[in-house]
């Protein structure tokens, strides 16, 4: 009679059970904004949201004589409801009207100063994303092919000069041209130029600081990219070490704080237009338009691989 087999079962013999993987956290997606760019993308469409309904609901605001034509408020002194609400307040004149040149003052301010974008590479690539932003602020209020997009799209939704009837002058296809004839720029869509710069520059601003800045320390969370041969990567993978020093004592510099000044007087004037300029609808386009841009200089190379390589990321 066989003897019972005491040798230990093979699933005790110097076996142990492998302890699970930690989960790592899902990746951002590559093809939208990070949660923290996405909450303050968010700012935007809450600033304009906040004046449209103070617009309605004040009781100053509502009583004040609008002009719909100008699309803004009667700008007789005594008949504005705010003095932001005057085209000739200095904020307006000395500040929105030079948008573009205070945006890039502040841009090259922060890039000759921080220490992080000390080389070439580094400062040829925020350059070139200085030139794609500048390129949309062109193309949509000053030129595009003609006249700017905003132009083209009032004439192509029903508007024009009046001047061009009543002083039977032709061809005066932009608001520029139709103001300098003496004419009024009446009847179309017109998509709000102050709204579309003040988020375009300023969003370009806190993408530009705000990554360099905060990568380190506010930034906890990764953006991804798309490589070349489809895989979903961290974007710090494709950090260039050479030139790089590491970041110490005041981040910002005085280049970040008046670039973060810059960005806190648009927010401001945002606002302000946002109560006592334009409809919603021409502020929603504005909007929309701008954020159109933002995506295609900062989220679109993310997962288009050439043109990172071209453009590259802030604090990459």
């Amino acid at each position: 009679m066989n003897s019972t087999d005491d040798r230990p079962s093979p699933i005790l013999r110097n076996e142990r059970t492998p302890s699970p993987k930690p989960r790592q956290p899902p990746r951002n997606n590559p093809y939208l904004p990070t949660p923290t760019e996405v909450f303050f993308l968010a700012l935007y469409p809450l600033v304009l949201l906040f004046g449209t309904l103070y617009a309605v609901l004040s009781p100053t605001v509502r009583a004040a004589p609008y002009d719909h034509t100008t699309q803004s408020h009667i700008q007789d002194p005594s008949l504005a409801p705010s003095y932001f609400a005057r085209k000739n307040n200095l904020f307006n004149v000395l500040f929105v009207k030079k948008g573009w040149g205070w945006i890039t003052l502040s841009f090259i301010g922060f890039v000759l100063t921080h220490p992080s974008l000390k080389s070439p590479r580094a400062r040829v690539k925020a350059g070139i994303r200085w030139g794609i932003v500048t390129a949309c602020w062109v193309f949509v209020t000053q030129w595009f092919f003609g006249p700017g997009i905003i132009d083209r799209g009032f004439r192509i939704s029903g508007g024009g000069c009046d001047a061009e009837t009543e002083l039977g002058m032709k061809g005066l296809v932009s608001a520029a041209a139709c103001r300098a004839a003496g004419g009024r720029w009446k009847g179309g869509h017109d998509i709000s130029g102050h709204v579309f710069l003040l988020v375009l520059g300023s969003g370009f601003l806190l993408q530009e600081v705000g990554w360099v800045v905060g990568r380190k320390r506010l930034l906890k969370e990764e953006r991804t990219v798309v490589m070349i041969d489809g895989a979903v990567k961290g974007a710090e993978l494709e950090k260039e070490r050479r030139d790089r020093e590491e970041i110490n004592g005041d981040e910002l510099g005085h280049g970040g704080k008046f670039a973060v000044f810059v960005v806190g007087l648009s927010v401001w004037m945002l606002l302000m237009t946002a109560i006592y300029f334009h409809t919603w609808f021409e502020k929603l386009t504005g909007l929309l338009v701008a954020l159109a841009g933002l995506y295609v200089t900062y989220i679109l190379p993310r997962f288009v691989p050439a043109i990172r390589d071209i453009v590259g990321l802030p604090g990459i």
